[in-house]
């Protein structure tokens, strides 16, 4: 039987890449959930704009908090995994340049609604933003870096989905450990920011 560690440790080293394959759990998997929460927050903005309660405001906002915050990491980390593998950790590769623009749009967001005093409006517009930012996503990520020549491979496709490209062992860690395990992780933290915000909005409204 094959154990977690035999896993890890026996990933194959693919030419190029080498040993920094492993980068994989980390920068894909964070992309990953980073797509996961702008599903969240989009969600809720839509159902703030029906409903006009506050909680999805709250989930909305902080789902696409942590989001930037899973999508600035996956950027940050496949820098490191472009410096070994172009040479520099920025060339202004299409991938790269997307996603650095789709990361900016939603960072837009929190500032458009830290200009906004007024708490219905500020939800009200950080909604409408928030359905902008999302289908944003779209082309700055999957549809124009695929159109353009990239260093970065998956021009054709996802690597990660792709069984040609990635072993076995390594999708069935990526799959079962990484993904839901980062995804996971930020709904936890987001969970419990969603709870302290809650907290802080019952405390005004009793002061």
């Amino acid at each position: 039987m094959l154990s977690v560690a035999g896993l890890i440790g026996g990933v194959p080293a693919k030419p190029i890449l080498n040993e920094t394959i492993r980068n994989l759990y980390y920068h894909v998997a964070m992309w990953f959930a980073m797509s996961i929460f702008f599903v969240v927050s989009v969600v809720n903005a839509v159902m703030y704009l029906r409903t006009g309660k506050q909680k999805y405001d709250f989930y909305s906002v902080e789902y696409a908090n942590s989001g930037i915050v899973f999508g600035t990491l996956g950027l940050l980390t496949g820098m490191v995994w472009a410096n070994y593998t172009w040479g520099a950790p920025w060339s202004n590769d299409p991938k790269q340049l997307g996603a650095a623009i789709a990361i900016l749009i939603y960072v837009a967001y929190l500032v458009l609604r830290g200009s906004l005093p007024d708490l219905d409006k500020r939800a009200r517009v950080g909604a409408v933003y928030n359905i902008f930012a999302f289908f944003m996503l779209i082309p700055t990520i999957w549809v124009i870096p695929r159109l353009l020549e990239s260093l970065h491979p998956g021009g054709m496709g996802n690597p990660a989905l792709n069984t040609k490209d990635i072993d076995s062992r390594m999708r069935l860690v990526f799959w079962l450990l990484a993904v839901p395990g980062w995804s996971l992780l930020g709904v936890w933290i987001t969970t419990l920011r969603i709870r302290y915000k809650v907290l802080e909005e019952k405390k005004l409204q009793h002061a």
